[in-house]
Order: C-alpha cells, then sequence, then structure tokens
C-alpha cells in the first residue's frame, strides 16, 4: 500500500562535530584539554540485560588542542565471559572511518574482577584519517557476539550501560593515545595493558564473513516465465487481482513479469510497467510472498531502477519497489507495518523530480487521510543496479544503499506481527504526461535475501549470497510459518 503524503521530517545520519572536557587521568577527571587527548563516547543499540549479542557504538572525541592521527588511539570495552572457555566473534555493522579502517581484538584482563575478565580492544588503521581538535569519529556501529550464537548476559558487563540511549561520555571505557593512557578506568586492579593476552587462538573475522546459518529464504528468481509452477512452489504470487495501490481501474498482469539470463550466468526478474495514457491500458506488476511469515532480521535484494522508459515517451509518476508489509486490520490500527524502498524516477506526491524514500510506517487511515510514519530521502538519480538492505531489530530500523546507511528510524515503528516480502512498479496518477503513445518502464531484480532475527552488514549479505551462488544454490527457504 502506498500514499500520497509523508508526515515526518527526513532522518540523516548527523556527523556532528563535538567538542568535550579534557582528561589527564584513568578518573576522567575535568581539567584543562592537553595538547594530545581523546574522549571516548558511548551508547548501546542491545539494551536489554541479555541479547543476541552485544552491540557497543562509538564515538572518540579529540578533547586535546592539537591534530591527532585515529591510527595512534586504542579503547578498549570490558566484559565479563559468559564461561571459561568461550570464544568470540566481533563485527562492525558501520563505521563513518568505515569499518575497513577499524581494527579489533579480544584479550583477557591480568586480574579478572566479578564484572570483568575480557576485553574488546578497538583501535584503526592509517586509512582512518585523523581528527581536528573538537572532532569526533562520527558512529562506530559496533557488535561482538559468542561463536555458538547462543544469548550474550550483558548485566554483569563492567562497561555495558542499559541505559545509555544517545551518546554520552562514558569513564567505563579506557582509551590510550600513542601508549600513553587518556582516559576511563579500568575495572580495579587493571591498568591498561598494552599487550593484549589472546583468548581465542583464531583470527578474528572480518566483517565480510557469512555469519552463521540460520532460517533464511533465499531466492535467485532462476525461473522460465510468470506461469512456471516453481513460482508457486517457492511461496510466490505473481499477482493479478485487481486494486490499489496505483491508477484505478489499471491492470495487474502477471505477463510482464519475466525473466531472463543476465551476466555471470544468473536470471534476473524483469516487472515491466506500461500505458498508453489510460487506465485501461494500464498495465502494473507485482511479485508478492504468499507468506506472511517475516519480521526482525535481515531484507536485502539487488534491484536496478530505471530513470528512462523502456520505449516510448517520458515522464509518468512511477514508483519503483522493494518492501516488506502487512494488512491494515481496521484504520490507525497500530498492529500494521511496512517498510519501504521507493523510487520515483520522475516525482510525484508533489516531488517535481527523481526522489528515493525509505519509509517505516506504524500505522494510517485512509479516509480522512492520516498517516503515522517515518522517512528519509534523497533527491537524486539512482538510476542503475543497487544493493538495497534493510535491517529490523528490536531497537531500530536501519536502511542502507550500496553498502552504506541511508535511514535509521525509531523503534516506535517496529514491527509487531510478520509481513510478506514484496516487489512491484506502479503508476501514481497518469498527470506526469497527457499524451496517448504507448510506453512501458522495466524494474529488475537478482536476488532477495531474508535472515530470520540475525542483522547482517551489507558486507555480510554479499557473502551469504556469493557462497550460495558459490554452492549452485538458487532457492532455499527455512523460515519457519507464522
Amino acid at each position: 500500500m502506498r500514499r500520497t503524503t509523508r508526515t515526518r521530517a527526513a532522518i540523516a545520519l548527523a556527523l556532528a562535530v563535538t567538542a568535550g572536557l579534557g582528561v589527564t587521568s584513568l578518573a576522567a577527571q575535568t581539567a584543562n584539554a592537553a595538547a594530545d587527548s581523546v574522549k571516548v563516547q558511548y551508547r548501546t543499540s542491545a539494551n536489554g540485560a541479555t541479547a543476541d549479542q552485544a552491540e557497543p557504538w562509538f564515538k572518540v572525541v579529540n578533547n586535546g588542542s592539537t591534530t591527532v592521527a585515529l591510527s595512534r588511539v586504542t579503547f578498549r570495552y570490558y566484559f565479563k565471559a559468559d564461561g571459561p572457555g568461550l570464544q568470540y566473534r566481533f563485527a562492525c555493522s558501520w563505521a563513518v572511518t568505515g569499518c575497513a579502517n577499524v581494527t579489533a581484538s579480544f584479550g583477557a584482563l591480568e586480574h579478572p574482577t566479578a564484572t570483568a575478565d575480557r576485553y574488546l580492544e578497538i583501535g584503526f588503521t592509517a586509512g582512518a584519517g585523523s581528527l581536528a581538535p573538537g572532532a569526533d569519529t562520527g558512529d562506530m556501529q559496533l557488535r561482538f557476539h559468542r561463536v555458538d550464537w547462543q544469548t550474550v548476559n550483558q548485566a554483569d558487563d563492567y562497561s555495558f550501560g542499559a541505559g545509555r540511549s544517545t551518546y554520552a561520555d562514558w569513564d567505563k571505557v579506557t582509551a590510550r593515545l600513542g601508549g600513553a593512557a587518556v582516559w576511563g578506568t579500568a575495572p580495579a586492579g587493571n591498568g591498561a595493558d598494552p599487550t593484549p593476552t589472546p583468548t581465542d587462538p583464531t583470527p578474528t573475522p572480518t566483517p565480510t564473513d557469512p555469519p552463521p546459518t540460520g532460517a533464511t529464504l533465499f531466492d535467485d528468481f532462476s525461473y522460465t516465465s510468470y506461469g512456471d509452477p516453481a513460482i508457486a512452489a517457492h511461496g510466490w504470487n505473481v499477482r493479478s487481482n485487481s486494486g490499489g495501490p496505483g491508477v484505478p481501474g489499471a491492470a495487474w498482469s502477471p505477463e510482464n513479469v519475466t525473466f531472463a539470463a543476465a551476466g555471470g550466468g544468473n536470471t534476473v526478474m524483469n516487472l515491466e510497467t506500461s500505458t498508453a495514457g489510460s487506465a485501461e491500458s494500464t498495465k502494473q506488476t507485482e511479485v508478492l510472498t504468499k507468506a506472511t511469515k517475516f519480521k526482525n532480521g535481515t531484507y536485502a535484494a539487488r534491484v536496478k531502477l530505471s530513470d528512462a522508459p523502456k520505449y516510448g515517451p517520458d515522464g509518468d509518476h512511477l514508483v519503483q519497489t522493494f518492501f516488506t508489509i502487512n494488512d491494515l486490520k481496521a484504520p490507525m490500527a497500530d498492529d500494521y507495518a511496512e517498510y519501504d524502498f521507493e523510487y520515483l524516477p520522475n516525482g510525484g506526491w508533489g516531488e517535481p523530480g527523481n526522489i528515493l524514500y525509505t519509509t517505516s510506517w506504524e500505522t494510517y487511515r485512509p479516509d480522512p487521510w492520516e498517516a503515522v510514519n517515518q522517512h528519509t530521502e534523497a533527491r537524486t538519480s539512482y538510476a542503475g543496479w543497487h544493493d538495497l538492505v534493510v535491517t529490523i531489530d528490536d531497537h531500530a530500523i536501519t536502511y542502507f544503499i550500496d553498502g552504506q546507511v541511508f535511514g535509521t528510524h525509531d523503534a516506535r515503528y517496529l514491527p509487531e506481527r510478520p509481513m510478506s516480502i514484496n516487489f512491484n512498479q506502479w503508476l501514481i496518477d497518469l498527470n506526469g504526461q497527457s499524451g496517448t503513445t504507448a510506453r512501458a518502464y522495466d524494474q529488475q531484480v537478482d536476488y532477495v535475501l531474508h535472515v530470520k532475527d540475525q542483522v547482517l552488514t551489507p558486507a555480510q549479505v554479499t557473502a551469504k549470497v556469493n557462497a550460495y551462488r558459490a554452492a549452485g544454490t538458487s532457492f532455499e527457504d527455512t523460515v519457519p510459518a507464522g
């Protein structure tokens, strides 16, 4: 379902320049800023006493008076292992500096305490650059988990702050600059040990390593036509029934959904939408899962968006999409959910030119119109292939385009019920141009992936898709019903 009114201001990733107080001791006491000094700000994206993984997020702030190379900075997050022999794995979900420029290692404390016997040490490569006085690194959205993916107990972790939902100075993390301790207080009896004691002899995997196998839907769209019986057998519906969204009276045409070989031996799905300027001539396309069984986790698709028509004159108010949705049981029902990527190559909904929206819906009322949603938009061309990823956990909805965060939406918009997965291409109206010359537009889809209850980085999505293709697997669905 799509609407023509957006009510929330856009959410942009803020790369704020932050000034802070200087520190001259491990106790982080306030003092005049030293020539070379940094401090660490912290928040958590997983604030429960237990969680699937710990999610400490950080900013490093230069609170000195000279420029600091980040390659000279390390800082430590202290925690209590859930067992003496347990091993942990680190991942970087997102960092303004670039995850490739963030390093990590686990170590053991020389003097364990009731709240800490391990630490995660974070550092930077030269590629992370430098911080001017008063500047910060911006978000570093980090996480770590047990190698067996069992629940992590955070309640007894020294550096964990359950109530820290926004960034603030955090002296339960220690920082070193050029080997000298400049910030924070280590657990009792422990100094900042410059030589980590390895707890795991195996290398820490990079963020591109595929995560452990979980309940997954993967489809490479290796079908012959819309009538291929494997489509229905694999849980898809190629829409033919009438109704919205789009031009009233328009048809939804399954015959306009086709499949063709692409480079590298892959098959892509093509959705063609066409019109000759009247409702009767308008044919829209949609492919959706028959099951509404998808909720938290990672959703990803590689989609080719189009600015220009396949043939005929340009200018129609077209919408090209990848989204999840469930049904609105009553106007303003609070268990409705929808999460959209929507691209308008020729504008519409009051926009004069191309725009891409990501929108998270809480609910709406169709008549009189009222909506509760949050959206992010970018007014630029997105013609071509793009990797679209949206992750949903218990705290936020995060949208990525081509590996970069596009928007993060609030917990109030999290889903209460499972949803279907959908692709469609349709016309808002016939006001984009008044001609009656036939024209058509294409939207292509390379693959779709959903991993239930796991937040994957875009790099992990790519690695997982590549692993399926390397194994010759074109379809898998292990997501349980309901």
